[in-house]
């Protein structure tokens, strides 16, 4: 990903260092579980860890030995062997290329996975005081983009709480699925390693062994972590998208932070735009395409093929790094998101009442009026509003046809706003648990 839309941490996962450092490890460790069994002497493994686990790792000498083998971790341990001496020759013992290139990415996943948890923490963490803050605060709701009814702005930023709460069960469950361990061989059997050094290094590296593999982890695993950030990818979008619906001019009831010095255009000096979020749009469109490629990434050939590695090679990096960043942008968007009550207000009175249609049609059925009367009779007077610019309610109390089932009281009583608002706190208890109360 390029570094307008990385962040350090993130980023330091996939590079060049981290991964061979991993690499190292997973050798080094597997070493270690031979050394138990009684396969390979103590000491050479202790000099393995010890020039190994000293030495900074010479990417350009590894990158020369590859263009000449055309294989990357060959290239690696032939560079290893370089470092360590003779004893590197007890390395790689019983293993495959696969067995290190997948746990290692196991590893990076899962690193990746904690970042990712963090930020929606953050993110959840905003959310939440945001949505106290303005819990009861009154806006219009839309369906289709029309209004609907009332609701409040508490209960919009309530809902985007409950669906990253969502996304970060799913994410720890996809965390869960992809942190295994495969060093089985060449086809997944054993023949030429025990399984107690699986296990050992699996431990050591905060793994569990995968049951069964092949010669490779099996990737419905993959595609489960790809396509659980696909998700949380849409769910930003999601909330991007509302905030620029609601930072539009026609409506403006909320936008994004203006910092001293801003500029919006380069045209129009007056232009506020909702950039960050349609960036978190575009973002999130980028993080979505990584999923298809991890899908068609399960259909391997036989026991394996490569047809994986040149995919998970950007979509491993691009895409962790990728939501990163977007989820830290969002948390800055809602941390710093400017409210405007008194707009919410206008905008909710803006259509004259008409947000009261439903209960009006039910007072008229309540009162005896058939589902169908009653709904020509409210449509009737809504159309005149519509059209006509006039006041719902002004329109009702002068409509004989409704005044025969309801009294001028009962009439206005429709027209209260806490009616709509009068189950707020038992939604919040169930989003938020006694902290609601």
């Amino acid at each position: 990903m390029i570094p307008r839309y990385s962040r350090p941490e993130m980023a330091a996962i996939w590079s060049p260092e981290t991964r061979y450092r991993i690499w190292f490890e997973i050798e080094a460790h597997a070493l270690d579980a031979m050394v138990a069994l009684g396969l390979v002497p103590k000491a050479a493994a202790e000099t393995v860890w010890a020039k190994g686990g000293a030495a900074t790792f010479d990417i350009d000498r590894i990158d020369a030995i590859e263009r000449e083998v055309k294989h990357d971790v060959i290239a690696f341990l032939t560079h290893l062997a370089e470092i360590v001496g003779p004893e590197a020759r007890f390395v790689h013992q019983g293993m495959t290329s696969s067995d290190v290139l997948d746990t290692c990415l196991s590893v990076q996943l899962v690193r990746a996975a904690n970042i990712l948890l963090a930020d929606l923490d953050a993110l959840l963490a905003a959310l939440k005081r945001r949505a106290f803050e303005y819990k009861t605060t009154p806006t219009v709701g839309r369906s289709h983009g029309i209004h609907a009814e009332p609701t409040t702005f508490g209960l919009k930023l309530a809902q985007a709480y409950a669906e990253f709460a969502r996304a970060r069960r799913r994410l720890h469950a996809a965390r869960e699925e992809i942190a295994t361990c495969a060093i089985s061989g060449a086809v997944g059997t054993f023949a030429n390693i025990d399984p107690r050094v699986e296990e050992h290094v699996a431990r050591a590296m905060g793994l569990h062994p995968e049951p069964i593999s092949t010669q490779v982890i099996p990737r419905d695993r993959h595609a489960m972590f790809f396509a659980t950030l696909a998700v949380i990818a849409s769910s930003l979008e999601r909330l991007a998208t509302e905030v620029r619906h609601l930072q539009r001019t026609e409506v403006l009831e909320a936008e994004e932070y203006f910092s001293p010095g801003q500029k919006g255009s380069s045209a129009m000096p007056h232009k506020r735009n909702p950039v960050l979020s349609e960036n978190l749009t575009g973002l999130a469109r980028m993080v979505r395409a990584y999923a298809p490629p991890a899908m068609e990434n399960v259909a391997l050939w036989h026991e394996r093929d490569i047809s994986h590695s040149s995919v998970e090679r950007m979509i491993g990096p691009d895409a962790t790094i990728t939501l990163d960043f977007a989820l830290a942008r969002m948390t800055g968007v809602i941390d710093r998101l400017v409210v405007h009550p008194e707009r919410m207000q206008q905008n909710l009175d803006r259509l004259g009442g008409l947000v009261n249609s439903q209960r009006v049609l039910l007072a008229l059925t309540q009162a005896g009026v058939s589902r169908e009367d009653a709904y020509r009779l409210v449509q009737r007077n809504a159309m005149k509003v519509w059209t006509e610019g006039a006041d719902f309610l002004t329109e009702l109390l002068a409509d004989q046809d409704v005044h025969a089932a309801l009294s001028e009281e009962d009439i206005r009583d429709q027209f209260d706003l806490a009616y709509h608002t009068k189950h707020v706190d038992t939604i919040f208890r169930r989003v938020f648990g006694v902290e609601a109360e």
